[in-house]
């Protein structure tokens, strides 16, 4: 029988993957942004974002198993789901347009389903909850930064 934690980290991957189809044109709009000068943390980022995905796939399997299979669980699951999508969508989505505007709003919206999510989850399981406390931090850091750079790069707004 498939685990519950091996169907979401299958999703977790799969989403991840998928999100991960950006032209190398568009990588190259990327780098060349300025970033602000107190930036110097951007070689861990792929590193936080790792442990972030896995603080919430783990709280995910901690809700699922509650109470598997029932409409309130869907629902939850779903809404993990639509954060990672919004999530992962920030890079493709931002380089594509080349919009550190588009690239802010998709870093905000996270941050506020990260808090809906997480009040939802917290009525199931407070470790669960705690589970999405890391991903709760960070985001505002990564749509601050997102929001700085649009003053360094006016052209790319």
């Amino acid at each position: 029988m498939i685990k519950s934690w091996m169907v979401i980290g299958i999703v977790v991957l799969l989403v991840g993957l998928a999100s991960n189809l950006i032209a190398p044109s568009d990588i190259k709009w990327f780098n060349r942004l300025q970033r602000p000068r107190w930036l110097v943390f951007e070689k861990a980022i792929p590193l936080i974002w790792t442990v972030i995905f896995i603080c919430g796939a783990w709280s995910a399997v901690i809700v699922w198993e509650k109470s598997p299979g029932t409409q309130e669980t869907w629902w939850r699951m779903a809404l993990y789901l639509l954060l990672e999508i919004v999530t992962m969508s920030y890079t493709s989505v931002m380089c594509k347009l080349r919009s550190l505007k588009v690239g802010t709003i998709i870093g905000g919206t996270g941050a506020i389903l990260s808090v809906m999510l997480a009040l939802s989850v917290l009525q199931v399981s407070e470790p669960a909850a705690l589970l999405l406390l890391p991903y709760i931090l960070w985001s505002p850091i990564g749509t601050y930064t997102t929001w700085a750079m649009i003053e360094l790069n006016p052209a790319d707004v």
